[in-house]
């Protein structure tokens, strides 16, 4: 019996660490830019389809995840995490605005991942770990493409189409081991200001807020 007990308290803890971190600014056209962010899953959690994971995602795609999020719950006394607000001034070129909102992101992040609830959710899962557009994303999880959420996280060799015809490009997939120390629990996985100088150089006088 003190064997069995050893045994279970030696068993593997289950984790979960998010970070988001290495903000990139990318121009749309002559007058127009936009940030987005990295996003490294580690986890041994069951519920995750894989154990490591990076994509990138700018702020209005996590504005788009928290409304999801939100109309799921609608039936439900629950509350959903904040995310930072918005920010008619918001500069790329500001170092401390944009640790801030990488911070603010993490923290919503971090929270979400805490609740069972929000974790059953399938497009929270694909939000995290595929490479899909917030548009696909919201098409996969209404069973409205070839393939499944599984396959579209796993990144299936065969193209993914959706039914219907959609005219944003897919991203390429790719796994990458988060770059942090491994630790039990939720927590900040590295200092999201670390990469700031790689990717808020450049013009934003026309910069955009997500």
């Amino acid at each position: 019996m003190e064997d069995l007990t050893d045994s279970l308290n030696t068993w593997p803890q289950e984790f979960v660490m998010v970070c988001v971190w290495n903000p990139l600014t990318h121009k749309d056209d002559f007058w127009r830019t936009h940030l987005d962010y990295e996003i490294c899953i580690h986890t041994n959690s069951m519920c995750f389809r894989k154990k490591t994971s990076c994509v990138r995602r700018r702020y209005s795609e996590f504005v788009w995840l928290r409304q999801r999020l939100q109309n799921n719950t609608l039936l439900i006394d629950f509350s959903i995490p904040k995310l930072p607000p918005r920010n008619p001034f918001f500069s790329h070129s500001n170092s401390w605005q944009v640790a801030e909102r990488m911070k603010g992101l993490q923290k919503f992040l971090e929270d979400v991942l805490h609740n069972p609830l929000l974790l059953s959710d399938s497009r929270l899962h694909l939000f995290l770990q595929s490479q899909l557009s917030v548009r696909k994303i919201e098409a996969c999880a209404r069973g409205r493409t070839r393939y499944t959420v599984a396959q579209a996280i796993q990144g299936s060799r065969y193209k993914v189409v959706s039914v219907q015809s959609e005219d944003e490009d897919s991203k390429t997939s790719f796994d990458s081991d988060c770059e942090s120390t491994i630790s039990s629990g939720l927590g900040h996985s590295m200092d999201p200001t670390s990469s700031l100088s790689e990717g808020t150089s450049g013009s934003d006088d026309h910069c955009s807020d997500d």
